[in-house]
This record gives C-alpha cells, sequence and structure tokens, in this order.
C-alpha cells in the first residue's frame, strides 16, 4: 500500500484545498493529512487564522478523500510523521518549491500545482473588515508596531499625531505611514482603533478623548497614576461599548499562558516565592520606570494573587531620575520581590518557586519566548517554548480582533482588577518617590 502525506492551515475550506486533496489522493492508495494545530498556527505567527481547528479537521474531513487526520503541533513534526507513518510521498502546493526538499531523503517529494485565482488569503481579505490604527506618540522608534498590526488581516497603522512636529515628520518618514494630523481629535476622527503610546502625564487626557469619540483604545500601561482616573476610563469604555486594552503583550502569547497554566493549577505545588527584575536602557522614553514596573507587577498579581499582606518601596534616584527601585511584597504563605533598574542595570529575569519545582524565564522575560522548570531530585530540566519572532504586538491585535468579532468589550489577558491594582501600586510607589525628593 501506498502511503501519502500531505500538510496545511485548511482555513475557510474552498476548492482550490479540495483540488490538492484530490490530487494528493491519486498519488497513493492511503491519504494522511495533518492540519496544523493552533498553538502551532499562533507560534509561528500565523495569526489570520478565520476558523477554528475542529471546523478545520471537519471540512477536510468532509471531503471524503482522506483516510486519516493528525494535527500538527510543532515545527520539525513532519519527519517524525514520515518516519513513523511509513510515508512514500510528501505531497504539497507549488508555492511551497524547495521548502520541504531536504525532506526527500525520507520519502518522494512532489510539488502540485495550486489553483489559479484562489486563495484562503484572498478570501480572508474579502471577509475581513478593516481597521485602520492612529497612534499618538512621543517618539520617532514605533518598536515594530507598524510592521506587527499588518501580519493580522484587516488591521494597519493609517495615521499618526504628535505634538511635535520633528517627531511627526520623523516618524511618517521613517514608517510611511498615509496620514499624519497635528490635530488630534482629526485623527481620531480618521481612525477605528487609537493607540496612545505617549508619556504618563499625557496618557489620561489622550484616552478618554478617544474613547469619548466612540473609539477602541489600545494604551501603554499604566494610564495613569491616579485609580479614580483608571475607573473613570473603564466606565466610559462600557458606556460607548467600546474596547479599553492595555499594552502589555505577554499576556497574549502561548508561553506566558503555559506558565500561567503551570502555576494556578498546581503544577509547582503552593508557591513561595515570585522574584522578577527587569531593566531597559532608553533613553527617549520619559517615566520608563514606571512603565517597566507595570510590566512586572501584572505576571506577580496573576501569580500571586492581590491579597498581599504587607508592602514596602525602596527608590533610589540621582536628582530627579529613578536609578533603581525594590518592591517587596508579603503574602500570606510567600513573598514576591521586584527590582526595576532604570540607570542601575540588572539581570531581566523571573522565577517562581514552589514546592514541587521552580519555574525561570530569563532574558528578555516579558517576550515570553520560553522558560525553564526545575523539579526537586531532577538533574535536568524540562524546556517549554515557542517559535515566537517579533515584539509581540501582532499577538495583541489578534486577542483584539476576536473581541471585534464577537462583539465583546471584555478585557482580555489584563484584566480590571488587575489594572485598577497596578495602578494602586505604581501609585503608592510615585509617592515613595516623591518623599524622596
Amino acid at each position: 500500500m501506498k502511503k501519502i502525506i500531505t500538510y496545511g492551515t485548511f482555513d475557510m475550506f474552498h476548492q482550490g484545498h479540495y483540488n490538492i486533496l484530490k490530487r494528493a489522493k491519486d498519488y497513493g492508495d492511503y491519504l494522511i493529512v495533518g492540519v496544523t494545530g493552533e498553538n502551532y498556527d499562533i507560534g509561528r505567527g500565523k495569526l489570520s487564522v478565520h476558523d477554528t481547528l475542529a471546523t478545520r479537521i471537519e471540512n477536510v474531513k468532509n471531503t471524503g478523500l482522506v483516510d486519516e487526520i493528525i494535527v500538527e503541533e510543532y515545527l520539525g513534526q513532519k519527519i517524525g510523521d514520515i518516519i513513523k507513518y511509513d510515508i512514500d510521498s510528501f505531497v504539497i502546493g507549488d508555492d511551497w518549491v524547495g521548502k520541504f526538499d531536504h525532506l526527500s531523503r525520507y520519502c518522494n517529494m512532489v510539488y502540485l500545482e495550486r489553483t489559479k485565482g484562489i486563495s484562503s488569503t484572498k478570501l480572508r481579505e474579502e471577509t475581513f473588515e478593516k481597521y485602520d490604527i492612529g497612534i499618538i506618540t512621543d517618539e520617532i522608534d514605533d518598536n515594530e508596531l507598524v510592521k506587527e498590526a499588518k501580519l493580522v488581516n484587516g488591521f494597519e497603522v493609517k495615521n499618526v499625531y504628535c505634538d511635535s512636529e520633528k517627531t511627526l515628520n520623523g516618524f511618517q518618514e521613517k514608517y510611511n505611514i498615509e496620514n499624519v494630523f497635528d490635530d488630534y481629535g482629526k485623527m481620531i476622527e480618521a481612525s477605528d482603533i487609537v493607540f496612545v503610546r505617549c508619556s504618563i502625564e499625557k496618557r489620561f487626557n489622550y484616552i478618554r478623548q478617544a474613547l469619548e469619540s466612540g473609539k477602541h483604545v489600545i494604551y501603554d500601561s499604566p494610564a495613569t497614576f491616579k485609580s479614580s482616573e483608571l475607573e473613570e476610563l473603564l466606565d466610559l469604555s462600557k458606556e460607548k461599548n467600546v474596547i479599553l486594552m492595555e499594552n502589555i503583550k505577554m499576556v497574549h502569547i502561548y508561553v506566558f499562558n503555559q506558565l500561567l497554566w503551570m502555576t494556578q493549577g498546581g503544577l509547582i505545588g503552593d508557591i513561595l516565592s515570585f522574584n522578577c527584575s527587569i531593566s531597559k536602557n532608553d533613553e527617549s522614553r520619559s517615566n520608563l520606570f514606571y512603565d517597566l514596573s507595570a510590566l512586572s507587577l501584572l505576571p506577580m498579581l496573576k501569580i500571586m494573587g492581590q491579597n498581599y499582606e504587607k508592602a514596602d518601596f525602596k527608590v533610589t534616584k540621582d536628582g530627579e531620575e529613578i536609578e533603581f527601585a525594590s518592591m517587596n511584597f508579603v503574602y500570606p504563605n510567600g513573598r514576591a520581590v521586584i527590582n526595576v533598574g532604570n540607570v542601575v542595570r540588572v539581570d531581566n529575569q523571573l522565577e517562581i518557586i514552589g514546592t514541587k519545582g521552580t519555574i525561570r524565564m530569563r532574558g528578555n522575560w516579558w517576550r515570553s519566548k520560553n522558560f525553564s522548570l526545575h523539579k526537586p531530585g531532577e538533574i535536568d530540566a524540562e524546556l517549554y517554548n515557542t517559535n515566537f519572532e517579533g515584539n509581540g504586538f501582532k499577538y495583541l491585535i489578534k486577542a483584539m480582533s476576536t473581541m471585534l468579532k464577537n462583539n465583546s468589550i471584555d478585557s482580555m489577558g489584563v484584566f480590571e482588577d488587575e489594572s485598577l491594582k497596578i495602578v494602586e501600586i505604581l501609585e503608592q510607589v510615585k509617592k515613595t518617590d516623591d518623599n524622596t525628593l
């Protein structure tokens, strides 16, 4: 019996998919189809998939052409599948010519001409609604958000506003943004989504103005140093039935959610200690310290909870500039320590110690590419990773896309009580900061 295998996402199943499967079937007696899993698609940055995995599998099954369906869950799985199922030929569309030639050592490679004039990409472009993003910024560097937004169907950064003409023109020239505005109100009118990424002192008013105009808003966290002001923004977003989302990308990344599942599900036992350190060197950003602090506080609140018994803050300054701060939280059964370096450099790392194991993330842990699990009595650590590229903004936009599709304004990733708690803590830190003057 001659066995054939092929792979694909098979999103928005169409005649081209059917034709590939039919022709693949003609090459042998038994056809196996690998349908890409959702986590694999997300991990490799394929964020425009419309149908669920269950729907895509059902559509392939309903062709009546397939003898067996498997799920492709990780990079490099194909070689193992070819060996496991004793495959004679691997059949794939000719848009992949040359990409799988290395598999010819294991089986015969066949590249089939695709059906002209039809593709899932084209169908998505015709199906998905379009959302123009407008940015209010204080700096020329976009941190890859213009490029990453385009990776999700229907989203594109088209508008930019800045109260500095030099920065505005520099941003437009660097990223070839379609429209530049020196009037914030006009930029709001031209945008479906407003991204507020300016200094903290300006964020509240810019966010409020966009929400009052009925626009969805993404904002760098924290939005403000006052809990009452954040509550006002949250209430206004509900009143206007629009999305208000924090730009904390890690909560939308698969590996970070794996980490939360392991800690919240008790897989490393009772949590005894949470230790987090972060620092960046970016002189162009004002109040960078507070942005980094918000980024560090969120995983602590998700993993340790909000019911700490005591908190103290130590702020070290050089003139007006915060060089370093240490935040210490005492919980009923453990402790959390967050160290944030601005001028003072600290090693970026995240460590969670439980009674049954320890999780460690090194380097830029907020991008959540991988972590290691160390269990008592075991020499080798278990590694968890994903095929993650970019800075993660595309995952946040994908989450917003899902909310818009489902007509939901509920925050995904960062919950309202967590946002409020972060602002409450930073309000206390700022008082400590002010008292050091």
